[in-house]
């Protein structure tokens, strides 16, 4: 009888860190080379962890503040796990090239595409 609440249990709490999981995985945020943004959390975090860290570096403003810093162009994740080491936000990062700097390059590409 105890292994069968014990098994009961287990397969609540992995339901629910699923759910959790789940519902923070649907966030996307796109952020621009040369311009660091800053990531406001609901629930404190105790670590940080980075898909790519050649595209994106995070740095700790408070429990649950972060500064993200692209580093290069690309798609990564970070993934944030609070104290009792249960993901409490998935985030995929879209790091991309400033529109101005592409705008300002419109001309040259037509005529390379004309020749």
């Amino acid at each position: 009888m105890i292994a069968i609440v014990r098994a009961c249990a287990l397969g609540i709490a992995l339901l629910v860190t699923a759910i959790a999981a789940a519902r923070a995985a649907n966030q996307t945020v796109v952020v621009e080379l040369g311009n660091v943004s800053t990531l406001a959390l609901d629930k404190p975090y105790e670590t940080v962890l980075i898909g790519a860290p050649d595209i994106i570096d995070v740095h700790r403003r408070d429990d649950r503040t972060v500064a993200l810093e692209p580093l290069n162009p690309g798609v990564t994740n970070i993934v944030f796990v609070d104290d009792q080491n249960i993901v409490i936000a998935n985030i995929e990062l879209l790091v991309r090239q400033p529109a101005i700097g592409v705008i300002d390059r419109i001309p040259q590409l037509v005529r390379r595409s004309v020749r």
